[in-house]
């Protein structure tokens, strides 16, 4: 159950100003599930509370946005959840077992908690006319910088005030009194408020840079072009954690470099050095990396993919811009000639319409159109791979990786697809699967086959279009029981 963002307290006749109040917006959203897994013969005599698994969840985010200062957004905001159960585990330990006893009571039990947040921003508008000397055709370059400050925070509600976890003594194999920390809904649908308090503080800049050029076209006059669309850059600082308290550096570049193709690209920069355990294994340590004299962060992730589709509309429009016709476009034959006086298989009339509503080209031939589309799509990521225990790094991985798919339909019942990728670490196709299709009126009949990679198989598909027999079908399948072997 969901309700749309909605402002509770702004007047339906408003007089005057906006009220401070009248800013306060709030949604919801709420689930409720039940589930059992049972035997058929006993699945109607089982518990709903004791034997079904269930719960309830309910989510209110309410915020506010207010002017400070003129040119600074305060955003305000708190988010609540509460979750209901049925059913609660208390553990304790057991000196004569030397184990672990649960104690499970079946009631009706709130389960709540709330974060806090209060986000600072403002736009930062720079504008630059270039020198004469370097010509009139770049009129303005705007630069637009958008920082974000932001603060959040939640208290730990693992204590013993909010009694959402349990805590009792016990002896280890050493002899050694050990105190144990536990939830009191081990498995609930919607888990449990977290333990441990968190305070974070957040910083975030964003870059925009357009410039406005005179067009060619005098109609026109100037034209905006976008040279980054967005650069940002964004960190976070945990107050309430006891170390690594600095997150990673996130940055993303979005370019449009054409109407029809963006360059996007997202970096993680890894702000802290590594130091080997007893065990030989890297660790992170808390030591960053500008403390080490190691530069401010080192790139650990990277990627981007490029993809592009070509199909009978590509050409169609390129015919269009030179003015030439296409078939697909033609107007139908009003000659007044039918193409049978007769009734055709599907019962109709003359008129030009007995066989689907033919459309004509204008020398009188019937167009033959086969749609068709082709995808490109390549990949490539950066990562870190093995460990360099003389630098005390990871070296960096690029993971490449193409791939292709398309299809094509000659007639309105046979279709054709497929599809494969290129492993360019193995230096050969990864994988490759083809489809063909065809509608049999009132079956339809589907086969495709899998010939590389370690999925080797086949699978031939016939079935009744109409949901009320999907059942009458046939199905064969290929697997290792049947010895299929392939060179």
């Amino acid at each position: 159950v969901t309700m749309s963002q909605t402002f509770p307290f702004k007047r339906k006749h408003a007089v005057g100003a906006e009220k401070w109040y009248e800013k306060i917006r709030m949604s919801y959203s709420g689930q409720f599930q039940n589930s059992l897994t049972s035997k058929q013969n006993v699945f109607f005599k089982k518990s709903l509370i004791k034997d079904w698994r269930n719960g309830m969840k309910h989510s209110v985010p309410i915020s506010a946005t207010f002017p400070l200062l003129t040119y600074i957004n305060v955003t305000p905001s708190i988010s609540l959840t509460d979750r209901m159960y049925t059913q609660k585990v208390r553990r304790q330990w057991d000196p004569a077992a030397a184990a672990e006893v649960a104690d499970t009571t079946y009631s009706f039990y709130n389960v709540w908690d709330f974060n806090a947040s209060i986000s600072l921003d403002t736009k930062i508008y720079g504008f630059w006319q270039p020198l004469g000397f370097l010509g009139k055709k770049v009129k303005m370059i705007r630069h637009v910088l958008t920082p974000t400050v932001s603060f959040s925070g939640a208290p730990d509600f693992s204590s013993s005030f909010f009694g959402y976890y349990g805590t009792y003594s016990y002896t280890d194999q050493q002899g050694n009194t050990q105190q144990k920390k536990y939830s009191y809904f081990p498995s609930a649908l919607y888990g449990v408020p977290g333990a441990g308090r968190s305070g974070t503080v957040s910083v975030s800049l964003a870059n925009n840079l357009e410039m406005k050029v005179k067009s060619d076209n005098d109609s026109i006059g100037e034209k905006k072009i976008s040279l980054i669309e967005n650069f940002s850059v964004s960190q976070s600082y945990n107050f309430a954690a006891d170390s690594l308290n600095w997150s990673n550096i996130n940055t993303s570049i979005l370019l449009r470099l054409t109407r029809q193709f963006n360059l996007n690209l997202s970096a993680t920069w890894d702000v802290y050095t590594y130091q080997l355990n007893s065990a030989g294994n890297p660790v992170r340590v808390n030591i960053p990396r500008w403390k080490a004299g190691k530069g401010l962060g080192r790139l650990s992730s990277t990627g981007t993919s490029f993809s592009y589709t070509i199909n009978n509309d590509t050409f169609k429009k390129k015919k269009d811009k030179d003015g030439k016709n296409t078939s697909g476009n033609n107007p139908p034959n009003n000659s007044g000639e039918n193409w049978d006086d007769e009734d055709d298989d599907t019962g109709s009339k003359g008129n030009g319409k007995g066989h689907d509503d033919l459309v004509l080209t204008p020398e009188g031939y019937v167009p033959w159109e086969v749609p068709w589309s082709v995808s490109f799509n390549y990949s490539v990521s950066y990562s870190y791979g093995a460990f360099n225990k003389k630098k005390m790094e990871y070296d960096g991985k690029i993971t490449q990786n193409l791939s292709l798919s398309g299809n094509i339909r000659p007639t309105k019942n046979w279709e054709f697809s497929a599809s494969c990728s290129y492993n360019f670490d193995m230096k050969k196709i990864a994988y490759m699967n083809l489809n063909i299709s065809r509608d049999l009126h009132c079956f339809t009949m589907r086969a495709s086959v899998i010939p590389v990679g370690p999925y080797k198989s086949y699978n031939f598909h016939i079935s009744v279009k109409s949901a009320l027999l999907s059942d009458l079908k046939y199905d064969k399948r290929s697997s290792y029981s049947n010895g299929v072997k392939w060179y």
